[in-house]
């Protein structure tokens, strides 16, 4: 859990005029060094500020006596330094002082007794001394409001410090009243133009701090928002090496890591990191507590030596610093104890998660939520250890304590039932288990790899009806599980579905003004997380002009869907599906297998039919299931039917796909529901992570006599022959992927309103290299190219800032007989020839200037590259014509991004490239990248490809297709495509057409039935 810091602080600069002449000239030397000192302390430059605030004060104490009201002003300075930068013993003895002389000068209720107070309230917060601080901020508060009015900036500061304490204390609803009435009376100050730097610092910090509030209620969204607003602040009125900026920027960073965007949080967290140790030296505690929180997010992303080495320089800073039983002592020990748990270092772990406790315990109460956190942990060592006697009592304790703190539906009470839980699973206690389950299945912080070995063993054990149960799966399993491609098509659905061209055009303006603002609130944050050298301030100035702009526009559309299409709303926020609707949408010939997650060991797998259900485990994780997908990939290659000299030259070792491995993913992943879905025409999945990778028709229904063919030097038609005769999935049924559950509602409730008035619109056979190209026209060239880079990527055309598109050019080959592809599958369409772009014609330009809208099919027929090896390139993009001069709207590359933003009103959309199914980076969900990009474009199903396709392959795949559709709409198109591909293996004029990586790399993405 992170520490916050908050203070609120201002120096008091004593001013030589009206003091007696004949001590001026050292008077003016020390006001000279209080405004010095005071230029200091702006500048977060304690450390240098505390030796000439000792001058000052010594000159006073020499001119009035150490006990006048005259040095108050420089005791109360020097105080605050020390404060601040974490000598307290110093900084108490100060303030004390100053508050003596205070009360004897002014009386109990003035306001500089209130200052003084408030500080050492403050300084006693640091400490961890809260019962001691909250009777001197209460009384603080009174001498304000009194004396000053209960708008005065200095009330402010009051209610603000006395809710950082009640936050401290975990008194949530009492803290977040008083930070709002904080900053309203800030909100007066700004708005009567008496607005100066000190309350503009203030009022920024007031926002830090309720941000602050947001984070540890699990608020993320509106702690963002909140430190965004107080990082521009501090910034403009601070600049950008201030430690207020570095706590904005470290406090963003915390709601990054919890949110897991690990790419954003790491630079702000280091950039905090350099500034605070510039400014107030290694050895601060604020130092320790970015290391801390950069510490979490390395651990996060499994960077466990690094963790490490940053958990234990924090405590060694904050013992130092703070002594060996303050509770910012106790977090950094409860940290490192969670990194040794996660690496199974139990006997490490035990002993600094009791010493937490007992500092916790002694320091907090002990019915403190950070008690409540630490026992949780305990028994989470215990639990992992089998000690489950040991582990019981501390979770029962944890969640009794976490909901009388911070009621019952917060996420750490709900951590804590998930945890008990999960112990109650773990002894086979599941009439225990279940009630807690459903619970969290209720209040929707169910997690799947508890939840579902719950349900399913309650069923089991008849503690739960089949229907109840399936029904309580399937919501868990919908709320864990939401792709970008499955995200994509709910949008295209809701715009389909408005029954309004008016309402579908402000959706998708209100849509496409989120992505835009998405992607410039990451350009803002890599901006501020530079150091001030590498910083454009103009740029950035643009950048949040257009942020607000943009935010100006979305509050007026929302309230045109509020007035004009009142039904919108419930439009855009659909429920989880129950298996009931799930089982309406399904014909009789059609069945549904759904996958989900649940932990390192297991995974589920639903199956629906019109009439029936059913559910099942698989005794696989997604590690496991991720290696599972890489052995059965294996050998699909196109090179591994070519001759064996040509393997050798290329120095490829043939490896042929496993027939073998292919029935036991099979049985794995479908034999616990094969005698629901075996006899259905048309089988739809839902995968879910390593599974988006796994082309589902090539899987094999029955175990093979011969797993792997012996070849010598070339394929025969006796050595493919366990290829063409085995039990292929696709032999059984058509296959389609939906990349949820919900799109199948999308698409076929919502996404039928297709407007296209046209059959087809095509780009293929682009310009890479113009004098190949021309070279080849001459003579007539006509060999078919495997459409991919050998690399896979742009990693050897990647020059300075960009692509080298003329390295490029030179390296892709070109591709004639993709003319011929799509000439042919036009013909069947009865797509005019004027439709069909090719060549100089099949650019960007062309396919971002014409009305794609007005097309049924959209057809790329090209190279595709794949992104995620060179950095700067973030996203996949079909290659289509290089032009001479590049320009930011036509470089030879559409990239998902511009794919996203194209207009589209496609049945379906064909990428006969290499790989299209590609996630956007190694590790992806495959079904993201060009894909999704696509279905947000408006695509309602695409034929899309597996690995490198042999060009001549792909033409004759997609042509029969389309042949086999055109003859029989009502076939669907996932069994024209099975069909076609049955025609290609079964066809034994050349031994390579029976081998799979030539006969099967194409799937339907998206709605597979009939059209």
């Amino acid at each position: 859990m992170a520490k916050f810091a908050q203070w609120v602080a201002g120096l008091v600069i004593a001013i030589a005029i009206g003091w007696p002449a004949p001590a001026s000239a050292q008077l003016r030397e020390a006001a000279a060094l209080d405004a010095k000192v005071a230029a200091l302390f702006n500048a977060g430059k304690y450390q240098e500020a505390i030796p000439l605030a000792q001058r000052s004060l010594a000159i006073v104490e020499r001119a009035f006596g150490p006990d006048n009201l005259k040095i108050a002003n420089s005791v109360y300075n020097l105080a605050m330094l020390n404060e601040n930068q974490g000598n307290y013993a110093d900084a108490l003895a100060l303030y004390q002082r100053a508050l003596a002389i205070y009360e004897k000068a002014h009386g109990p209720d003035h306001p500089d007794v209130a200052d003084a107070v408030d500080n050492i309230a403050n300084l006693y917060t640091e400490q961890g001394r809260y019962a001691d601080a909250e009777p001197l901020y209460q009384r603080s508060l009174a001498i304000r409001q009194k004396a000053l009015g209960p708008d005065h900036p200095d009330v402010a500061n009051s209610l603000m410090n006395l809710a950082g304490l009640y936050s401290d204390l975990a008194r949530y609803p009492d803290a977040e009243q008083l930070y709002k009435q904080s900053l309203a009376v800030r909100e007066k100050v700004r708005a009567s133009g008496h607005f100066g730097a000190t309350d503009a610092k203030n009022y920024a910090m007031g926002l830090n701090n309720l941000g602050n509030l947001c984070t540890l209620e699990g608020r993320n969204l509106d702690a963002e928002t909140l430190y965004k607003q107080s990082l521009a602040i501090r910034e403009k009125t601070l600049g950008p090496e201030h430690p207020d900026v570095a706590q904005s920027l470290g406090n963003l960073a915390v709601v990054y890591d919890e949110e897991g965007r690990y790419e954003e949080a790491e630079p702000l967290d280091q950039r905090s990191l350099a500034i605070y140790q510039k400014v107030l030296g290694p050895d601060h505690r604020e130092v320790a507590r970015t290391l801390s929180n950069l510490a979490l997010l390395y651990r996060d992303e499994a960077r466990y030596a690094d963790a490490e080495q940053l958990y234990k320089q924090a405590l060694a800073i904050r013992e130092k610093a703070l002594g060996p039983d303050h509770p910012d002592v106790a977090n950094t020990l409860n940290n490192l104890a969670t990194l040794y748990d996660q690496l199974r270092r139990y006997e490490e772990a035990e002993p600094l998660f009791k010493r937490a406790l007992a500092i916790d315990q002694k320091a907090l109460g002990p019915d403190h939520p950070e008690v409540a956190h630490l026992l949780n942990n305990l028994a989470e060592i215990y639990r992992e250890g089998s000690r489950y006697a040991d582990a019981e009592p501390l979770y029962k304790q944890s969640l009794a304590l976490r909901e009388k703190a911070l009621g019952p539906d917060h996420p750490g009470v709900m951590e804590s039932v998930n945890n008990l839980a999960w112990l109650y699973l773990n002894q086979g206690r599941y009439a225990d288990a279940l009630p807690l389950t459903q619970r969290l299945i209720a209040s929707g912080h169910a997690e799947p790899n508890i939840a579902l070995p719950v349900l399913f063993a309650a069923q089991r054990s008849k503690l739960i009806s089949p229907d109840k149960a399936l029904h309580q799966s399937l919501n868990i399993v919908q709320h864990a599980t939401q792709s970008s491609a499955a995200a994509a098509i709910n949008k295209l659905a809701i715009r389909l579905a408005t029954g309004s061209d008016r309402l579908a055009q402000l959706v998708r303006q209100d849509q496409d003004l989120a992505a835009e603002g998405e992607a410039l609130d990451k350009a803002i944050i890599a901006a501020v997380s530079k150091p001030p050298s590498q910083r454009d301030a103009a740029a950035e100035q643009r950048i949040q002009a257009r942020l607000t702009a943009i935010a100006g526009q979305r509050d007026a559309l929302q309230k045109v869907f509020a007035s004009e299409f009142p039904d919108y709303a419930a439009l855009s926020n659909p429920l989880p599906m129950t298996a009931k609707e799930v089982q309406a949408l399904l014909s009789d010939d059609e069945a549904l297998v759904l996958f989900a997650a649940a932990g390192d060991n297991e995974s589920y797998v639903f199956a629906f039919t019109r009439a029936a259900f059913d559910w099942n485990s698989i005794p696989l994780g997604g590690d496991a299931l991720a290696q599972k997908v890489v052995a059965f990939r294996r050998g699909l290659d196109v090179d591994m039917v070519e001759e064996q000299y040509y393997l050798d030259s290329i120095n490829e070792k043939r490896e042929l796909f496993d027939l073998g491995v292919a029935n036991e993913v099979y049985t794995s992943l479908l034999g616990p529901v094969e005698t629901l879905i075996k006899d259905k025409r048309h089988l739809i999945v839902v995968p879910f992570g390593p599974l988006t990778a796994l082309p589902f028709h090539l899987l094999v229904t029955e175990a093979p006599q011969i797993a792997k063919p012996a070849v010598e030097n070339s394929l025969t038609a006796e050595n493919v022959a366990p290829y063409r005769d085995a039990a292929w999935l696709i032999k059984r049924q058509a296959v389609s992927v939906m990349p949820s559950v919900a799109s199948l509602k999308a698409l076929r409730l919502l996404g039928v309103k297709d407007r296209a008035s046209k059959p087809m619109i095509g780009f293929g056979n682009p310009v890479f290299n113009a004098a190949a190209a021309a070279a080849a026209e001459q003579r007539g060239v006509r060999k078919a190219a495997s459409r991919s880079l050998e690399t896979g990527s742009y990693t050897n055309f990647w020059q300075g800032a960009g692509v080298n598109r003329s390295e490029l050019g030179q390296s892709l080959p070109q591709l004639p007989e993709t003319a011929d592809e799509l000439n042919a599958v036009a013909l069947k369409l009865g797509a005019p020839s004027a439709d069909i772009h090719l060549g100089r014609d099949a650019s960007e330009t062309t396919v971002k200037h014409l009305p794609l809208t007005d097309y049924r099919v959209v057809y790329f027929a090209t190279h595709a590259l794949v992104a995620g090896d060179v950095t700067g390139v973030a996203e996949p993009a079909l290659a289509l014509t290089i032009p001479a001069q590049p320009s930011q709207t036509d470089d030879g590359l559409l990239a998902a991004s511009e794919v996203a933003q194209l207009k589209l009103d496609a049945d379906w959309v064909v990428l006969s490239a290499c790989n299209t199914i590609a996630g956007d980076k190694p590790g992806a969900d495959a079904l993201s990248g060009l894909a999704r990009a696509f279905f947000y474009a408006g695509a309602r199903a695409l034929l899309v490809s597996h690995w490198s396709v042999a060009s001549d392959a792909a033409t004759r795949l997609t042509t029969a297709t389309f042949d086999i559709l055109t003859a029989d709409p009502k076939l669907g198109r996932a069994e024209a495509l099975r069909r076609a591909m049955l025609a290609y293996l079964n066809d034994t004029s050349q031994p390579r057409n029976a081998y799979p990586a030539i006969w099967g790399p194409f799937s339907i993405i998206g709605e597979g039935a009939a059209l």
